[in-house]
Formats: C-alpha cells, sequence, structure tokens
C-alpha cells in the first residue's frame, strides 16, 4: 500500500509539472521553484508526464507542404476532404499522427450543439484515435458501429472502438454484436433481421459522418491475424486481385468490391453513401499504399486523413 501510494503521488507531482511546462508555459528552472525540488527532478517529472501518456500533444500550426500536398489529392481523387500530416522517417508506427489527427476530427463533430449520428470502424488506427479523445459530455448525439465487435471466439474483438469512446464520450453507444464475418450469406441475412441488428443498421445508413479504417491483405493482415480468415482463403483472395479491406468489405485496386463468397459473409454495415456526406478514412504506411489507393479511386471514402508518405505515392501515377 505505501508503494502504491508513493506511485500515485509521483504521478500527481508529474502531472503538475506537465501541466506546468505545457499548459503554463513555465521554464523547468520556474516548476523546480514552484514546487521546491531540483532542476534535474523537474525534467523527470515533465519526461513521466509525457511517458506515462498524461500529457497530450496536438499541432495545430498548418505546414504548407503538407497543406499543399493534401490539395493535389483532394483535386486528383475528387474528395470532399483531405487532412495531410508530416510523416517521421524514423517511426514504423502505421498509427502515430494520423491517430492524432483523426481525433481532432472526431472532437469537432462531437462538439456540435445539434444532434449529430457519428458512424465508426473498427482497427488499430481508430482505437488509438479515440484514446486521444477527452471526456465529453453530448448525450444529443449518437454513435454507431459499422461493424462487427465480436471475435471468432464469441469474445470482445481486441481492437474495438466504440466500447473505448463510451468510456469518454457520454452519448449513446450502438454497438454491434457480431463477428466481422459470419459463415454464410443465409446467416448474415438472418442477423440482420433481428430488432437488435435494425436500429445499428439504420442509423448507420443515416449518419453524418462516417470514420473508416483501411486495412492492407496478406496473411499477416488483421483480417487473418484475428482469426476471421484462414492463409488460404487470403492467399486466393490476393490471387484474384484483393487489395484491400474496409470493415471487411474487400476491394480490388480500383476500389470495386470482389466479387467473391467471403464478401457474401461480411456482417458489417454497407459503408454509408458517400452523395450525402464525409466518409473517412485514416490510414497510412507503405503496406496500405495499394489499399489507400484503390478506397480513394473507388471512392469508397470520399475524405482522407494520411501522411506525406502515403500522399506522394498517391500522387505518383
Amino acid at each position: 500500500m505505501a508503494r502504491r501510494s508513493e506511485s500515485l503521488g509521483r504521478l500527481d507531482d508529474a502531472a503538475r509539472a506537465g501541466w506546468l511546462y505545457y499548459v503554463a508555459g513555465r521554464t523547468q528552472d520556474e516548476i523546480a521553484a514552484a514546487m521546491g525540488i531540483s532542476r534535474q527532478s523537474a525534467q523527470r517529472l515533465v519526461s513521466l508526464a509525457v511517458a506515462e501518456k498524461l500529457i497530450k500533444v496536438r499541432l495545430d500550426h498548418p505546414i504548407a507542404a503538407c497543406l499543399e500536398l493534401a490539395r493535389q489529392v483532394r483535386e486528383k481523387y475528387g474528395l470532399l476532404q483531405v487532412e495531410v500530416v508530416p510523416t517521421d522517417p524514423q517511426s514504423s508506427s502505421t498509427t502515430v499522427g494520423i491517430s492524432e489527427a483523426c481525433a481532432a476530427d472526431i472532437e469537432r463533430w462531437l462538439r456540435r450543439s445539434d444532434p449529430v449520428i457519428l458512424a465508426i470502424g473498427t482497427g488499430r488506427t481508430l482505437k488509438a484515435a479515440v484514446d486521444q479523445l477527452p471526456s465529453i459530455e453530448c448525450p444529443q448525439h449518437r454513435i454507431v458501429s459499422l461493424t462487427g465487435n465480436i471475435g471468432p471466439d464469441g469474445s470482445a474483438a481486441y481492437y474495438n472502438v466504440i466500447f473505448s469512446m463510451a468510456d469518454a464520450i457520454k452519448a449513446r453507444h450502438y454497438p454491434m454484436p457480431l463477428p466481422v464475418l459470419v459463415s454464410s450469406a443465409e446467416e448474415r441475412a438472418l442477423l440482420h433481421q433481428q430488432a437488435l441488428m435494425r436500429s445499428a443498421l439504420d442509423l448507420a445508413a443515416d449518419a453524418d459522418v462516417t470514420f473508416v479504417g483501411i486495412g492492407e491483405l496478406g496473411t499477416a493482415a488483421p483480417l487473418c491475424v484475428d482469426g476471421f480468415l484462414d492463409p488460404e482463403e487470403m492467399t486466393a483472395l490476393v490471387k484474384q486481385g484483393a487489395s484491400g479491406e474496409i470493415c471487411g468489405w474487400i476491394f480490388d485496386e480500383q476500389g470495386q468490391l470482389l466479387r467473391d463468397p467471403v464478401n457474401q459473409r461480411v456482417a458489417s454495415v454497407p459503408l454509408p453513401s458517400r452523395d450525402q456526406a464525409p466518409v473517412v478514412g485514416v490510414a497510412k504506411g507503405s503496406r496500405k499504399h495499394a489499399a489507400i489507393r484503390g478506397a480513394v479511386r473507388g471512392r469508397l471514402i470520399n475524405s482522407l486523413i494520411t501522411d506525406e508518405a502515403t500522399a506522394e505515392f498517391l500522387l505518383k501515377e
């Protein structure tokens, strides 16, 4: 108990030091004087606040090169909105940068006073974005999951997003208690007829804004790793020309949904109309380049949050 109290006390000190440094704009010498500690201790506490994610930094200054890339991608593919964040050449993360930008965009929608239906997919990138959101009281809004939140073994999907949102966002949430893929088209039809599912399907069709991840394909892809498809099925899809997936829906390099029995087993809600509201794809990284290009070519999405390297790839053709 003594060790636990000491640990919590140190986090309290780190939070105070982090606030003084990042919010109040104090120097480390000023923090040391205010807290009665050495400058080295103040520096360590500020570093601890960052390491423990007590501090979340958002870059609000527009970068000219990113803005120009965003304009070119938007015009080339006829998109509603494109946001491009800087690429860190030393990082292998597929979420850093775009998850913060996505969180800022989601927050802007949730801060609206008029009622909003926000539809959201699942995956690592969106989960990272949701983890960036502050607590928001918005009971006027409704948040609906586009895809199943259950794993193939019946457990909760690890990268589900809507349950994470429910922890921070005080709004009505509508999860989809299904796996991403079911056993057959007949099972999907039967499940979608259930009253519990109809509310999610109807809400998603009327979404004011939608946020989805864009997944790559291959035996190391999430659909395979998470157990929804076996390696043989995945290999067969890639041989047919499959390029990427959104909410389980598999498409080719032109963004056309594959005519394959696997797509008949997808239990996810059909993507909302791109003619009526923003459908924002959030993705970056060389492994996803082909999938992102297919998604914008076929207008499976009409808005995009990505990074410089991906934007440059999209402009190479």
